[in-house]
């Protein structure tokens, strides 16, 4: 089988959650017998035509020039470049901007693709993007020969909205072999003497509301920002909470540092309410942090009973206030690194998409 994967920035992972989930994906293939591509970024750091195992195809990617524009252009060269090459199978991550180019793929190739969240909700673009996004969302999936949903809450929209059959595969996490404890040094906390949250600068992650909600509570505790605070949203936060207690560092991708930051924690805030199975949250899972998580379908149905939840500032203020007994957070910490032992592990999600590109 003859496998391309589209829509990432390209591996190995420099960037985000599809970089890391088409890493994580293809490199096993590769080794299982697969012929596997993934296109690359022709600004990715990695400039190698393979790695351990895996074809990669750089295009040229204008988001640096066009913003926004430039990735429909590089999704465009990607597309144009895979009419050439023979596969048998594309996945396609996402749809935003490469399903208004659906009729340009090669013929007789089957189309896979993962629908990742609910991109015409977030609030961070304006009514006409979500307009497009939304009519995006529906050639995705009038133009794929089948639909990937991370997300039990995503396959059932999926369902009720369009009648279109899913399968869903989530993402996955490893448990870290080991925490070290003396990273936490270089930003002068202590195990459990703060809170944490970790996630892109956007309205729909909800960082202002846990932001809010640690002022409101009057702990004496930090909230640890972990995020690129250099978009318009993350200096509108910067800007308005100028408070010792709110501690904003900037993006950080030592997984060994993000997992000793998640360990020693008081509580992480998860305040994404948009996507699917969200890959930071899984992290936060794997590595024993006790979350705090938005409420909504999403969240619940990864977290289950097994977190506390909010709906505003005021809920962050509260949920603080009231901290379940110690018993009852390592309960919950041990439940949901037991979900990622036997239901979120890359082994069987790799075997769910083999398993799917045959069939």
């Amino acid at each position: 089988m003859k496998l391309a994967i589209l829509g990432s920035r390209g591996i190995p992972n420099a960037y985000g959650g599809f970089e890391q989930f088409a890493e994580h994906l293809s490199v096993p293939l590769a080794a299982q017998g697969l012929e596997v591509y993934v296109y690359c970024s022709d600004k990715h750091p990695y400039r190698e035509s393979e790695y351990r195992g895996v074809h990669l195809i750089h295009c040229n990617d204008p988001e640096d020039r066009l913003g926004a524009a430039g990735q429909f252009l590089y999704d465009l060269h990607c597309i144009l470049d895979s009419r050439k090459r023979g596969f048998d199978v594309i996945l396609q991550l996402g749809y935003t901007s490469s399903s208004i180019w659906h009729r340009l793929l090669p013929r007789g190739v089957k189309l896979i693709t993962n629908m990742d969240g609910l991109e015409w909700k977030r609030s961070k673009y304006s009514a006409p993007v979500r307009r497009f996004l939304k009519h995006a969302e529906k050639l995705a999936v009038k133009s794929s020969d089948a639909l990937v949903a991370d997300s039990i809450a995503i396959q059932q929209y999926l369902q009720e909205k369009y009648k279109a059959h899913s399968t869903f595969i989530p993402y996955g996490a490893v448990i870290p072999d080991d925490i070290d404890e003396s990273l936490l040094k270089g930003f002068g906390l202590e195990p459990g003497g703060y809170y944490l949250l970790i996630a892109r600068m956007q309205p729909d992650n909800h960082v202002e509301e846990a932001i809010k909600g640690v002022l409101q509570s009057g702990s004496s505790l930090p909230l640890v920002v972990v995020g690129n605070t250099g978009n318009r949203h993350g200096k509108q936060l910067t800007r308005k909470y100028n408070d010792p207690r709110i501690r904003f560092v900037g993006g950080i991708f030592d997984m060994r540092v993000l997992d000793a930051l998640r360990h020693h924690c008081k509580w992480y805030f998860h305040g994404h309410s948009a996507g699917g199975t969200n890959p930071s949250l899984l992290e936060a899972m794997a590595a024993g942090a006790p979350v705090c998580a938005h409420n909504n379908p999403f969240n619940r149905a990864v977290l289950g009973d097994d977190a506390i939840y909010f709906n505003s500032y005021g809920d962050v203020a509260e949920q603080i206030k009231a901290t379940p007994d110690p018993e009852r957070a390592s309960t919950m910490i041990t439940a949901n690194m037991q979900k990622i032992k036997t239901f979120y592990t890359w082994e069987r999600i790799v075997e769910d998409y083999r398993n799917l590109f045959h069939s």
